[in-house]
């Protein structure tokens, strides 16, 4: 199959988060692991993102100046802070429920992002390009790994980052990241995450090598029950994230 008859959707997959779009900004509803896990990957970002374009982390508006892609940002728990850090951000989600429910929170807020509702195919044959690339927890859930990383790397530019988040295919990863969470903890909704979809980190590295993108930084994230919080760990085996540069 031509990448012109590829698609990155899975269609299930945007049914089901269509399905919880309202409780997106919910803090103790279904989306409450994101809204815990979001203070971990927002900092990593910004020291991440600061640190290549030689930007200081702890300064007014880090990100001023940068352009970049949410792909896949649900309802906007992420695209909302990288804006207010100075960011010009295109929040891009498949999902028409989860876009609407995106602009009206970040109206009632008063926050600046391109919400649309396209994939990341589309947006790439509409020739877009951004300084960063935010892929968080989204490659688990799309259809065709490959094209998908494929095509997101396409649209960073030279010297820009992509940064990926996603769960590690383990046994570990499915007793922790679908088992506990799913039906001991009730941490997430029952069936949110497969195991055959769960992705190793190799099969996110060679694609975007093949792109030209070389990654730069990779970390594992756990969850500490006593402090109840994220925290960044050297264990990749459940929760990781990558980070790639591309080549100039």
């Amino acid at each position: 199959m031509t990448d012109a008859a590829k698609t990155t959707i899975d269609q299930s997959e945007v049914d089901r988060f269509s399905a919880m779009a309202a409780e997106w900004w919910d803090p103790t509803g279904k989306f409450k692991p994101l809204h815990k896990f979001n203070p971990v990957r927002l900092g990593y970002i910004r020291d991440r993102v600061s640190e290549n374009f030689g930007r200081d982390p702890k300064g007014h508006l880090p990100l001023s100046g940068l352009r970049v892609l949410d792909i896949g940002c649900g309802g906007g728990l992420l695209s909302e802070p990288v804006a207010r850090m100075g960011a010009s951000v295109v929040g891009a989600d498949p999902s028409e429920k989860n876009i609407r429910i995106a602009q009206t929170h970040a109206a009632e807020t008063s926050v600046n992002v391109d919400y649309r509702a396209v994939t990341a195919e589309q947006l790439a044959e509409a020739g877009e390009t951004f300084d960063v690339v935010l892929n968080m927890e989204v490659v688990e859930h799309v259809a065709d790994v490959d094209f998908f990383m494929r095509t997101c790397g396409a649209m960073v530019k030279p010297g820009g980052l992509m940064f990926v988040a996603t769960i590690n295919r383990t046994f570990k990863a499915r007793a922790l990241a679908i088992f506990a969470a799913e039906h001991v903890l009730r941490w997430l909704p029952i069936g949110t995450h497969q195991y055959e979809k769960l992705v190793r980190p190799d099969e996110i590295e060679t694609p975007l090598s093949a792109g030209g993108l070389d990654i730069i930084h990779r970390t594992g994230v756990f969850f500490n029950p006593l402090q109840d919080r994220w925290n960044l760990s050297p264990d990749m085996d459940v929760n990781y994230m990558l980070l790639g540069k591309k080549r100039s």
